[in-house]
């Protein structure tokens, strides 16, 4: 079992079922009578993630309690609220800006130098490869994603995947980030995923992605365009991922929320 050791080693005690995913293993545990979650990571992309965390010391994340190059031991977020279950009781632009204070706190300058990370050019390989080969949409993400890397803004550390299930609320600490990526790059990228979530099939409700770009624009203190365009290249990503993975469907539904970020900004 991948959680043996850490058992023993942080004196931790099973406090549920376990979740084993394609890029780490999860354990409910308590620690010290408390509830934590021992996560350990399978692939690299996961270590780098955890380390984050641990730079960002429980500053708008969720706390690290104990960590290695391959496992971190957080505090388990349980709070009683939910910013997907908001968005569908009506409650959108109050989500949207609770994520952005959210992402906000994230983004604060600290004292300790950066963590080591990977720049967020390299994520678009994947787009790079993809668009010669679909041509369209895909192309013209690319075309923008190329323009906003050649005069990077704000640049940073960044979460890299942030959206309404990665921002959970704790009823001592309020809303707090968890299951970075880590990446550096520019700040606006890290508020593109939520234009295709909390599903995709909502995030293309006519007029929703519009209404939800003045939202996130004036609440995060972005230019509104710049911010389309980097919803417009990250979908277009989202689209090339999903191929890559022999999803069509999935591809096909964030294509759309290409063509409609493209369409805000008169392509």
């Amino acid at each position: 079992m991948p959680f043996d050791a850490y058992l023993r080693r942080w004196n931790l005690a099973p406090d549920g079922e376990p979740l084993h995913t394609n890029s780490s293993d999860l354990l409910p545990v308590r620690f010290a009578g408390e509830p934590a979650m021992l996560k350990v990571a399978r692939i690299d992309e996961e270590r780098v993630g955890n380390g984050l965390m641990v730079w960002w010391n429980g500053q708008g994340a969720a706390r690290v309690l104990r960590h290695d190059e391959e496992a971190v031991l957080l505090e388990r977020v349980e709070g009683d609220l939910s910013l997907a279950d908001m968005v569908q009781a009506g409650q959108d632009d109050e989500a949207s800006r609770i994520l952005c204070g959210a992402v906000a706190v994230l983004h604060e300058s600290r004292a300790q130098s950066w963590p080591d990370l990977p720049p967020l050019e390299r994520w678009f390989r994947s787009l790079e490869e993809m668009a010669p080969q679909v041509g369209g949409v895909l192309s013209l993400a690319l075309e923008t994603a190329q323009h906003l890397f050649r005069d990077p803004r704000d640049v940073r550390p960044l979460h890299g995947d942030l959206h309404h299930g990665n921002v959970l609320h704790s009823r001592e600490r309020g809303w707090l980030a968890i299951d970075p990526k880590g990446l550096i790059g520019e700040r606006g990228f890290d508020y593109a995923n939520l234009f295709c979530n909390p599903d995709l099939n909502f995030a293309a409700t006519p007029g929703r992605l519009a209404r939800q770009a003045f939202i996130v624009s004036e609440s995060a203190g972005l230019d509104r365009r710049r911010l389309l365009q980097w919803i417009f290249a990250y979908a277009g990503l989202s689209a090339a991922w999903h191929l890559e993975d022999e999803e069509p469907n999935l591809a096909d539904h964030t294509v759309e929320i290409a063509r409609i970020a493209a369409a805000e900004l008169g392509f």
